[in-house]
Formats: structure tokens, C-alpha cells, sequence
């Protein structure tokens, strides 16, 4: 999955202190449903909003959803280092990075936007439109009616009451940097004027009368007059004040701002006046509601664990999944038990049209091929048919678990690095079809969807020779373990008896390999199969001139499988399933060749 981003935005128009963040894009994985799994999106940050679309080239149709990350809960998974969930209220979006690092950028990347998208700071008040002037502010300190603040909510009222705030710290800081200034002016002029009336009182100076009306020092600072008092000239006082700060203006502020701060808070008492009535109501409602939700607590509880649905890729199949091996097993089991219900409605409205079994000319069946699989095909038949045709009896490694009439499913467990990887093998005996017979409708993908209930799709990768196809297949999803897919190669053989008093084998085997038109996906889980069908026919002799009818015809049906799953699930769950399904697979699958078989012409 490759990742791409990008950023828009302006330096000249967005400061970088306090301008919003800039636009992030680019692909993340969604998590969608059960049947898509994930899936690549574009991913869009903007605006304090999480936006999705199908794809980049897809924007102009707009998005798919949208998440306001105000009060977005951003959850880094727990053993995917990759994935990460957000969740406002109800609504949770599952989401995979690429790599733990791009994981780790979106997650600050939505962080960032959710720091910035609160109210409280002079940013997020001018983005909201709710700044006030400080003229304005003053103005309304003599009108706080109710028609005067049309249009504006308490929380608008609130965050300019902490700009306000804001402001008035710093005039206050500026006021009293002026005030200490003047503090220690008054006290220096004090000093001086002690210190030059002490002077003139030890040395009077004596002046004629043209000259005692006014004397001047040549200082400049003092003037004499005749009555011999004295006065300190000062000097005209500056618009600025002391240290250049302007005392009038900052009164002006100073005063502006006091008075939005007791405008702002005469508006939201009344505010909070109005809505105290409702406020209550509404209390009494969420009491009465907790009450309800706190008595059915438990049994919601307990009905939440009986759920075989669940709303989240927590509960997959996996080692972490948040599913005990019970509740696994039930889910399993009541999603089969549906498949199955379905299969009977569709077979019973089901007419099948007549398809005729008959062998190609040159009997293909009984040489070995020369497509390129071909030695790989006779090794598997050869192991086949020296260890799959062995008797169960005395080999403590089988287990029976299954015994119905003819019908005997023996089990060796094997499991590696936590998967099981049980061999499975089942013995039957079927009257009146021959082994040829059984072989060819297990092998003709023409009539494999008639009896086949599991698969969700198949086709034909490529075919080989007349009796050897690659043929890739799904199987319907059994919730909450996930879909799996089969890649394998399907040959049918005949073996010819050695002993003339022995019967000939009919063999079909199927063995995964690899294609390059059929490589594994993301939707599935890729699982390894070999899985033989042998076949043997018994003929007993018909009385007297009577000619062989399927009356005389019993076949000896010999399964092996072994299946790799592909993933993990519970080991429990597996064997109970196989231990289940397949006797079901056996009798449907040889009550479908007997229908077939019917009154046709014997096939040896």
C-alpha cells in the first residue's frame, strides 16, 4: 500500500504561531465490512474535519463520510503497530498506515487539529467570528438587553470573556509598570526639593529691590521671589508619560476592556438564567434515563456476549481476538447451520438439467500427461495409492470420530506453530455407482456448483491437458473466521490392476499450486490443500443370465485431506467443524452421483 500526503496553505496569510494547521492528505487502509475487509481510501485533514473519498481522482464526487475531531478519541491499536481507530460518540473508523512511522505523523497530524479546532484563544475566536472590538464592547455596556445579543450562544459569550481576560492581564501589567515609574518620580522629587531647601537656608542671598521681584539661578530649575520663597520650575509634562508610556490611551483600553468584561458576563448570566429551567429538565430526563440504564445493565451485558455479530476487525479470527473458543464455535456453527438452510431451499427449487457422463475417445485417464505439472501429479497419485488405501486398524495415531453405517472419518492431530493441520480420512461404501462415476462428477468443474455448497465463486485458471485443470476457488465466509481462497490443480487417473481378480482405482487429486493469474489478495486468506478421492468398484455376479445392474455395483470411496488453513482459529473450532462437515460433504455429495446415475447406462 503505498502512502502520499499534501499540505496546502499560505505563509503570508497564516501565521505560523497561530494560524490553523495546514491540509493532509493521503491513502490509509479502512476497515469497511465483513465481506470487503479493508480497503485503500484517501483520507482528508482538514478544517478540524476527517474526511474519506474512494479515491484521490474521486474527490470531485465528494466524500464518503466525515469526522468532526473536536471531541475525536484517537486509539493507537494495541498489537498492530500500523492501525489506529478513532471514535466520536458511536461512530468508530478502523484505519491502517502503511508503516508504524506513517502511523505515528497521521496520528499527530489529527492531534495537532483537534488542539486547535477548541475556543479560548484569540485564533479560534477570529475562525469563529466572535472577536469583539474593544469600542464595540464599551458601547454595550449600557445595553445588555436580550435583543442586543441575537444570534450569539453562551459558548461564544464565554471564550470572549477569556480573550478579555487576556487582554486586561496585560494593561494591568502596563499600568503597573507605570505606576511604579511614577511611584519612584514623586519619590526622587521629594529628595531633591528637601535637599535644595536645606541649601537656600544656610546661604540667603541678599537682592536690591530693582532686582527682588524675581531672581533666576542660573540652573534654571528655582525662581526667588521678593518675599524670599522659593519655587521649582517643572518642566511642560509629556503626551507619553514617564518611559514613553502613554498613560490616557491605556486608561481608554483599560476602561473598554472592563467594560466587555462586564457586558460579556451581564449577557451570559441572563443566559444562564433562561436556560436554568431547561438545564433542569433535561438533568431530571438523564437521572431518569441513567436509572433505566443502570437496572438493564446486566442483561444488556449479557446479551451483548451472546451476539454473534460484532462491529469491529477486534473480533477476526487471530491470535488477539477478543472471542473466547465458545462464543467462537457458535458463531461458526449458526453461520453453518444458515448456509445449510439456504442449500436445502435452493436444492428443493432447484431443477438440475440432465448432463451426460461420458469418457473422452483414447481413454486419456490411464497415461501419464506431458503438461509441465505432470511429474508432480504422478508423485502425488503414487503417495496416494501406497499410503491413503492403508488400513486404519492398529495405527494409534487415527482416531475414529465418526462412525455412520458404512461411513467411518478418522483423525491424526497435528498442529504447527499453532495451526492445525489435522489429516483427515473417511471410508464409505456407496450401492449402484461405479468408481468412475464418482471420480468424474468430483472432477468436471461443469457440474461442481450442483453439489458443491461451500464455494462462493470458482473458475478455471487453465487447462492442462483433457484430464488435469488449475482451478481457483472462494468459499463463502463463515463469520467470524476469514474468507479463504484455493489455488490447486485438479487431475483425475485410472490405475490399472495389476491382479486381473483386483478392481481398477479411479483417482482424483487435488494439490495447491502457484499461478501467476491467480496471486493471493488482501480479501482472502490463501489456504493449502491435498485432497484425494480413490475409488474402487466391486461387481457382484447378477443370477443367472441376467445381465450387471447397478443392483451389483457397490464402490469403495476412500477420502484423504489435508488442509492447511492458512491462518489461525481456535483449534477447538476446527476440528468440531471438520468433524461435522465433513460426513455432511460425503453423503451429500454421493446421494447427488446416485440421482445422477439413475437409470443411466453403467459407466466402468
Amino acid at each position: 500500500m503505498s502512502e502520499k500526503s499534501s499540505s496546502s496553505g499560505s505563509d503570508e496569510d497564516v501565521d505560523p504561531e497561530s494560524g490553523p494547521p495546514v491540509e493532509h492528505g493521503g491513502v490509509l487502509s479502512k476497515w469497511t465490512n465483513y465481506i470487503h475487509g479493508w480497503q485503500d481510501r484517501w483520507v482528508v485533514l482538514k478544517n478540524n474535519t476527517l474526511s474519506y473519498y474512494k479515491s484521490e481522482d474521486e474527490r470531485e464526487y465528494g466524500c464518503r463520510g466525515s469526522l468532526c475531531l473536536s471531541k475525536a478519541i484517537i486509539t493507537p491499536h494495541e498489537f498492530d503497530e500500523c492501525r489506529f481507530d478513532i471514535s466520536v460518540n458511536d461512530s468508530v473508523w478502523y484505519l491502517r498506515a502503511e508503516d508504524p512511522d506513517h502511523r505515528l505523523h497521521w496520528i499527530d497530524s489529527i492531534e495537532l487539529h483537534k488542539a486547535e479546532s477548541g475556543y479560548g484563544s484569540e485564533t479560534s475566536l477570529r475562525r469563529h467570528g466572535s472577536m469583539l472590538s474593544l469600542t464595540s464592547a464599551a458601547s454595550a455596556l449600557s445595553a445588555t438587553s436580550t435583543s442586543s445579543f441575537k444570534g450569539h450562544s453562551l459558548r461564544e459569550k464565554l471564550a470572549e470573556m477569556e480573550t478579555f481576560r487576556d487582554i486586561l492581564c496585560r494593561q494591568v501589567d502596563t499600568l503597573q509598570k507605570y505606576f511604579d515609574s511614577c511611584a519612584d518620580g514623586v519619590s526622587k522629587d521629594e529628595f531633591h526639593r528637601d535637599r535644595v531647601v536645606e541649601e537656600d537656608e544656610d546661604d540667603f542671598p541678599t537682592t536690591t529691590p530693582s532686582t527682588a521681584s524675581t531672581t533666576t539661578r542660573p540652573d534654571g530649575d528655582y525662581v526667588h521671589n521678593n518675599n524670599g520663597s522659593k519655587e521649582k520650575l517643572f518642566p511642560p509634562a509629556s503626551p507619553k508619560g514617564i518611559n514613553g508610556i502613554d498613560f490616557k490611551g491605556e486608561a481608554i483600553t483599560f476602561k473598554a476592556t472592563t467594560a466587555g468584561i462586564l457586558s460579556t458576563l451581564s449577557h451570559c448570566i441572563e443566559l444562564m438564567v433562561k436556560r436554568e429551567d431547561s438545564w433542569q429538565k433535561r438533568l431530571d430526563k438523564e437521572l431518569e434515563k441513567r436509572r433505566r440504564v443502570e437496572d438493564g445493565y446486566k442483561s444488556a451485558m449479557n446479551e451483548l456476549k451472546k451476539k454473534s455479530h460484532y462491529g469491529g476487525p477486534d473480533y477476526e479470527e487471530g491470535p488477539n481476538s477478543l472471542i473466547n473458543e465458545d462464543e467462537f464455535f457458535d458463531a461458526v456453527e449458526a453461520a453453518l447451520d444458515r448456509q445449510d438452510k439456504i442449500e436445502e431451499q435452493c436444492q428443493s427449487e432447484k431443477v438440475r438439467s440432465p448432463r451426460l457422463a461420458s469418457v473422452p475417445p483414447g481413454d486419456p485417464y490411464s497415461t501419464m500427461a506431458t503438461h509441465r505439472f505432470a511429474a508432480k501429479v504422478e508423485e502425488n497419485v503414487e503417495n496416494h495409492m501406497t499410503y491413503s488405501l492403508q488400513d486404519m486398524g492398529g495405527d494409534a495415531n487415527w482416531q475414529l470420530v465418526i462412525e455412520e453405517g458404512e461411513m467411518k472419518v478418522y483423525r491424526r492431530e497435528v498442529e504447527e506453530n499453532g495451526i492445525v493441520l489435522d489429516p483427515l480420512k473417511a471410508t464409505h461404501s456407496v450401492k449402484g455407482v461405479t468408481g468412475h462415476e464418482v471420480c468424474h462428477y468430483f472432477w468436471d468443474t461443469a457440474v461442481r456448483l450442483d453439489w458443491e455448497t461451500t464455494i462462493e465463486n470458482f473458475n478455471v485458471v487453465e487447462t492442462l491437458s483433457d484430464n488435469a485443470v488449475i482451478v481457483y476457488q472462494t468459499h463463502k465466509r463463515v463469520w467470524p473466521a476469514s474468507q479463504r481462497d484455493v489455488l490447486y490443480l485438479s487431475a483425475m487417473r485410472k490405475i490399472v490392476a495389476t491382479d486381473e481378480n483386483d478392481p481398477d482405482t479411479w483417482l482424483v487429486c487435488n494439490f495447491s499450486v502457484d499461478h501467476e493469474n491467480a496471486q493471493p489478495t488482501n480479501r482472502c486468506v490463501r489456504a493449502k490443500i491435498n485432497v484425494a478421492l480413490i475409488c474402487q468398484t466391486l461387481v457382484s455376479p447378477p443370477e443367472g443370465d441376467k445381465e450387471i445392474s447397478r443392483d451389483n455395483i457397490l464402490c469403495k470411496i476412500t477420502y484423504v485431506a489435508n488442509v492447511n488453513p492458512g491462518g489461525w482459529a481456535p483449534a477447538s473450532v476446527l476440528r468440531a467443524v471438520a468433524k461435522r462437515e465433513y460426513p455432511k460433504f460425503l453423503k451429500r455429495f454421493t446421494s447427488y452421483v446416485q440421482e445422477k446415475t439413475a437409470g443411466k447406462p453403467i459407466l466402468f
